[in-house]
């Protein structure tokens, strides 16, 4: 079964924000076969309690690891924890959405941006900080960040596609999350699976590039 350090081996997550998702798990079966296991379902999408239950109630959920992002409100976070979820994720700061996830002991992602702000969700015993929005700073952000903090796992989160996400793995990042680029919300609306699985598959294919 994939557990958090798929995340590590795979050096990538896909963060799935769209208002209309046909088949949750279809989608995450399309995303393995494209080499990405694990799959973000965002508070953004209507009903996304729904979708992260039948994504993890499909066949194929065990070589999945699924998560809920964009999580704001311990409200939320409670309400994704009883849906399954297998880790949660917050844009930003969030010590309550932190505690929840501890006393659940699911592992938490924490958006930060600043040295400051990672300072503080390390103390908050995240199991990593998702960098967001990375591509304002671009990679050099990364390797000023662990220059001081060189335990902290950074995740590059926002504006990262096949063209630039080699860079920021290069620079220390832990992994890279795939966006609208591997799942446009249009090509998720119309089922489209095997593009989908294809674009998972370019994008692995440039980690290395």
């Amino acid at each position: 079964m994939a557990t958090i350090d798929t995340i590590g081996d795979d050096r990538a997550m896909a963060l799935i924000r769209a208002s209309v998702i046909p088949d949750a798990a279809t989608l995450v079966d399309a995303l393995v076969a494209g080499g990405i296991r694990t799959v973000e379902f965002t508070f953004t999408t209507p009903d996304v309690e729904r979708h992260l239950a039948r994504a993890l109630a499909a066949p194929g959920a065990s070589a999945a690891f699924i998560g809920a992002g964009s999580v704001l409100t311990p409200v939320q976070a409670r309400s994704a924890l009883d849906a399954g979820a297998q880790f949660l994720v917050t844009p930003g700061l969030s010590p309550a959405v932190a505690e929840i996830a501890a006393e659940a002991s699911v592992p938490m992602m924490m958006g930060a941006f600043t040295p400051s702000e990672i300072m503080q969700a390390l103390s908050l015993g995240v199991w990593a900080v998702k960098v967001f929005p990375a591509q304002t700073a671009g990679p050099g952000h990364f390797e000023h960040l662990l220059g001081p903090m060189p335990m902290a796992r950074l995740i590059a989160s926002g504006g990262i596609d096949g063209t630039n996400a080699a860079a920021f793995l290069e620079a220390g990042a832990y992994a890279v999350t795939a966006g609208s680029s591997v799942v446009p919300a249009e090509v998720l609306a119309a089922s489209g699976w095997d593009e989908i699985a294809h674009r998972a598959r370019e994008f692995m294919t440039a980690l290395d590039s």
